[in-house]
């Protein structure tokens, strides 16, 4: 084929260090809006980024290049750095080292995209811990306790 095509749906996941509630809810949509604007830069889609105090969640479309890695490794360090450079009260933010890529089929979009916006609600009665848990089991991912936070 002289062509290469894709279609590359990501549910990412990534909590704050210590799931510390260091996401203010005047925080939130800054945060939100630029992790957006980096996927974009990256030449993704965001077709969704919410999430809580201590977590956040994005539906993104990705190319092929860069490597998913690559990408989460920039949304996280670009984003640590804007957040302590334009909110220094905001000096125990951290993004924890670890993070979760599950691939969205496109049928799948538009329920991730719902789930995502509903985050405060879904929380008030589920732990991020509990719902990593189950997004893991959901894919079929082994996983040692142990390691899963930090």
């Amino acid at each position: 084929m002289p062509q290469s095509f894709t279609c590359l749906h990501y549910h990412l996941v990534f909590s704050t260090r210590g799931r510390e509630p260091t996401i203010t809810p005047d925080l939130r949509p800054r945060v939100w809006d630029y992790l957006g604007g980096l996927v974009r830069g990256v030449g993704g889609i965001p077709l969704g980024v919410g999430g809580t105090a201590d977590h956040v969640h994005l539906l993104v479309t990705l190319r092929q290049q860069p490597a998913v890695a690559d990408v989460l490794r920039h949304l996280k360090a670009v984003s640590s750095g804007w957040v302590h450079q334009t909110f220094p009260a905001a000096g125990g933010f951290w993004w924890q080292t670890g993070y979760g890529a599950f691939t969205v089929g496109h049928s799948g979009v538009a329920a991730v995209r719902a789930y995502i916006a509903d985050q405060e609600a879904h929380h008030r009665s589920r732990t991020f811990q509990n719902e990593y848990r189950a997004i893991l089991t959901d894919h079929g991912i082994e996983w040692d306790e142990r390691y899963v936070w930090d």
